[in-house]
């Protein structure tokens, strides 16, 4: 259901802002949550019940296959449940989720939590934000899109702190626990009273979100069209390299730097994310974004080529915050290059394809990490 309004998009009373606020709520609990709290359910899992880290890690495998499956049919959902019954039914899930986390004490409630995380992936992750921006905004779709996505690095900025420090102070139970009520609290309202479809939008349904037979359709034309893979397959392999670099980068750093110096690079670069999203906001809408996301990926292997030329602590930490400030765009791209160059018909079939694609990537390289470290 992708239809550009015609309203003042610079106002900050044009309602898809408060669309932005919502998207940028979910994405804040759903990566905090589902990405990157990853490393805090290990290791209290284990703390807490002496289960094996391969055990953890199999479920959150587990999770990632079962989610790259699920995003693929977000179209066919949409049209099925409509956009705010999915996004609640993924907020449920999710909420669900990180509850049983906190309550468990079997392994298979252990896949039992993670399954549900996928399904909170599939209501409240990037094809859903993406596709509802991309229905609100057409002048200021890209920095509505990185305003939004902003939400991504602020939950692994602020959630998993909050986290760590919850647990040590009052156990990881009440801390999940806490945290589940405090998104609902935050996010349930939120969803209710600003997401939606423009009012124009209705009167293109038909058009817009296909049915069972179209999304089929619409599903393998997309993989028989070019502009489609020459957008995915360079940006899986920058999502790729942006996993492997992010998983290592601390054990890269720690020899040459210290430990307290590779834990600032790990800073400068999450704030550089932050920093690039909203400083390519600013700008995107007046570009080509395909040329952007080039120029992007570019900027990016160039830090990493004198990042392994130096031993500098100086040059080291700006080649951290060069590569960190293309970092968050990697997934701010995609959904301005689909609706440029495939369109809003089948909008949210080439998201949910592609994130499914660059997903499974980005998997590989946190699969393979774990294997050479365990």
């Amino acid at each position: 259901m992708i239809v550009a309004t015609e309203a003042d998009e610079s106002s900050l009373h044009y309602r898809g802002w408060r669309v932005v606020l919502a998207c940028f709520l979910m994405a804040f609990f759903m990566f905090g949550f589902g990405l990157y709290g990853q490393g805090v359910y290990l290791a209290e899992l284990q703390r807490a019940h002496g289960w094996p880290g391969t055990l953890v890690s199999a479920a959150s495998t587990f999770s990632f296959l079962l989610t790259s499956v699920l995003v693929i049919f977000t179209d066919d959902l949409l049209a099925r449940l409509g956009l705010r019954a999915l996004i609640l039914f993924g907020l449920a899930a999710l909420g669900a989720s990180t509850a049983l986390l906190g309550l468990m004490h079997s392994p298979w409630q252990l896949y039992l939590a993670y399954a549900l995380m996928s399904v909170g992936w599939t209501g409240m992750g990037s094809v859903v934000i993406a596709t509802v921006l991309n229905s609100w905004f057409e002048r200021r779709r890209g920095l509505a899109l990185s305003l939004a996505f902003n939400g991504a690095t602020c939950g692994g900025i602020i959630l998993v702190p909050a986290l760590l420090a919850l647990s040590a102070s009052i156990g990881f139970r009440s801390a999940m626990l806490g945290a589940t009520v405090v998104m609902v609290v935050l996010v349930l309202p939120v969803i209710v009273v600003f997401t939606s479809w423009p009012v124009e939008a209705p009167r293109h349904a038909a058009a817009t979100v296909p049915g069972d037979q179209a999304a089929r359709h619409s599903r393998k034309a997309l993989l028989a069209s070019a502009p489609f893979w020459t957008m995915v397959l360079p940006i899986a392999i920058a999502l790729l390299a942006q996993m492997g670099f992010i998983i290592h980068q601390v054990s890269f750093l720690e020899p040459l730097i210290g430990r307290a110096s590779a834990g600032l690079a790990v800073t400068v670069m999450a704030t550089m994310a932050v920093v690039g999203r909203l400083t390519l906001g600013l700008f995107v809408d007046r570009l080509d974004p395909r040329l952007a996301c080039a120029a992007s990926m570019t900027s990016q292997a160039a830090a990493l080529f004198v990042l392994l030329q130096s031993e500098s602590p100086i040059v080291l930490l700006a080649c951290c915050a060069a590569y960190g400030f293309s970092i968050g765009n990697m997934i701010t791209f995609p959904p301005l290059i689909i609706q440029r160059e495939i369109g809003s018909a089948t909008f949210a079939a080439a998201m949910g394809l592609g994130t499914s694609i660059s997903g499974r990537s980005a998997h590989s390289a946190r699969a393979s990490s774990a294997s050479c470290t365990a």
